[in-house]
């Protein structure tokens, strides 16, 4: 906080030195004799109507700095003029009761809480300095460079004043100015940390432990920024980025921000329920923006996190792209995901599958095409950044596809096609045992019991019934839900493997190792 009576140093002016001087003392001379009416308790002349509230005052005073005023008395065709109405003063009230103070001579304190008010106010009232010396537009100005914009969290704070502003606080450029300190400063923070983090051993930003490593950049004054408004939120980040912000590090900003942004949408439940128009409408503008914030490398963002953003687009109903780029971020990072990161629910009243099991389908697609051609598809970095996913990848997501479709097996809108187009979807090279696919394929027999020997036989094609453990075997020997072809099968298989068992101990080899357990 500063008091009015402080003088700030200003450049010098661009008037002959006469013409400056001759101004100080008529501006001298002025705020003596408001002074003088203020403390002899002369009656007032007029009354000003500002942002709903009514002030009992003098001309004088007002005129002598307010440049508005001076035109509003001069041009009326009322010779006494008594009533002033100012309905869209920037700051209501509140910023026209200290812009009245200020033109009395009363004190007042200056702070990053009201100087914004104070700025837009002052430009309002064309309180300059073409009316008196040391007004307030050139006060609120040497506040603003020499106290406010010289830390970040003065600029923020400003920024997010400046929102209840508008336009004024852009005519003024007052938006702007934070905007570029807030990116000046972030990215030399940033360029230091990312400078003390690669001369401690950390480097590269491809790793899943690539979060905790960038938390202390949010951690320093990103919080602050989830207070902004979506749309100075993007210029901010916009501005960070042409300054040379690294996007990667973008991550745990963008995330901090859609959490706070996001709360309270019922996103993990099985219906859609209504929220008020306004609200959704608000929402679904920040989910998109953030989606088309979020950075283009792998694993800057979580796969919980992409889930989450998922789940709140469909229920948002936000636009096919944003769902889409969604879905390819997830497929490109499916290897980390665990099975709650597809329970992703429709939010359907039509029937449906309880879970979008068309959204799971296309991000198993976009994983398979990347694996294929082993590059990012167009999401951007360098020549090393990707590979093809090594085998244990590709391990991972075929048990994790065969626990989902285990999972919706039971879901009694779930067609025969869907279920099989699912199945057909997880790579060959990854099912080392057919024992999870049995168990989805036993599952969704049982909960479907109506349906002919045709669709049961459809169901069971995707079946390998040589990979089936022993354990597996003898429970499908015995299953009356399988087709007979498909028992039959699973019989032959049984038999050649006792088969070659018998001849490895009869010449002294060792027996075939088993695939593993499964529960049933």
């Amino acid at each position: 906080m500063v008091d009015l009576d402080q003088k700030y140093s200003t450049a010098p002016p661009t008037t002959t030195h006469m013409s400056t001087k001759k101004k100080e003392f008529l501006s001298t001379a002025m705020e003596r004799t408001s002074e003088w009416i203020f403390s002899q308790e002369f009656p007032s002349d007029v009354t000003v109507h500002a942002g709903g509230a009514s002030f009992t005052l003098h001309k004088f005073p007002l005129v002598s700095k307010c440049g508005y005023i001076r035109k509003l008395v001069s041009e009326s065709s009322d010779a006494d003029l008594s009533e002033i109405e100012l309905p869209d003063i920037p700051g209501g009230a509140e910023a026209f009761e200290i812009a009245a103070k200020f033109c009395y001579g009363i004190n007042f304190e200056i702070g990053t809480e009201n100087i914004a008010m104070l700025r837009c106010v002052a430009e309002y009232l064309e309180m300059s300095e073409d009316y008196a010396a040391g007004n307030l537009v050139g006060r609120t100005e040497a506040y603003l460079n020499e106290v406010a914009l010289k830390t970040l969290a003065g600029a923020v704070s400003i920024l997010h004043m400046s929102e209840n502003l508008l336009p004024i606080a852009e005519t003024v450029k007052l938006v702007s100015r934070c905007i570029d300190t807030i990116a000046y400063i972030a990215c030399k923070d940033n360029q230091f940390y990312m400078s003390s983090r690669t001369d401690s051993g950390f480097e590269g930003v491809n790793s899943s432990s690539s979060g905790s490593q960038l938390k202390p950049v949010a951690d320093w004054w990103a919080e602050d920024l989830t207070a902004l408004r979506i749309d100075v939120f993007q210029r901010v980040l916009i501005a960070m980025l042409a300054r040379g912000f690294k996007q990667f590090a973008l991550g745990p900003i963008l995330m901090l921000y859609a959490q706070k942004s996001l709360r309270g949408l019922e996103i993990y439940g099985n219906g859609r329920k209504k929220i008020e128009p306004r609200q959704e409408h608000e929402k679904r503008v920040v989910l998109e923006t953030v989606v088309s914030l979020l950075p283009r490398e792998k694993n800057t963002m979580s796969v919980s996190f992409l889930s989450m953003l998922l789940r709140a687009a469909i229920y948002l109903e936000t636009t096919v792209a944003c769902r889409l780029d969604l879905e390819k971020r997830m497929g490109l990072q499916l290897g980390q995901a665990v099975l709650d990161d597809l329970l992703i629910p429709s939010f359907s009243f039509t029937g449906d599958t309880l879970l979008d099991v068309d959204a799971v389908q296309r991000i198993m697609m976009n994983y398979l095409e990347y694996e294929s051609e082993g590059n990012r598809l167009g999401y951007g970095g360098g020549d090393d950044d990707f590979v093809s996913p090594p085998p244990s990848d590709m391990d991972r997501v075929g048990r994790l596809m065969e626990s989902y479709i285990a999972e919706i097996a039971s879901d009694q809108n779930l067609s025969v096609s869907r279920f099989i187009s699912l199945a057909e979807l997880i790579p060959e090279q990854s099912r080392v045992t057919e024992d999870g696919m049995y168990r989805a394929i036993d599952i969704y027999l049982k909960a479907h019991p109506a349906l002919s020997d045709l669709e049961r036989k459809k169901v069971c094609s995707v079946l390998d019934c040589q990979r089936l453990s022993r354990e597996a075997c003898a429970h499908a020997a015995h299953n009356d839900r399988l087709p007979v072809q498909t028992v039959v099968q699973v019989l032959y298989y049984e038999q050649q493997r006792l088969r070659e068992v018998m001849d490895g101990s009869l010449t002294g080899s060792e027996s075939p190792a088993l695939p593993p357990k499964m529960n049933l």
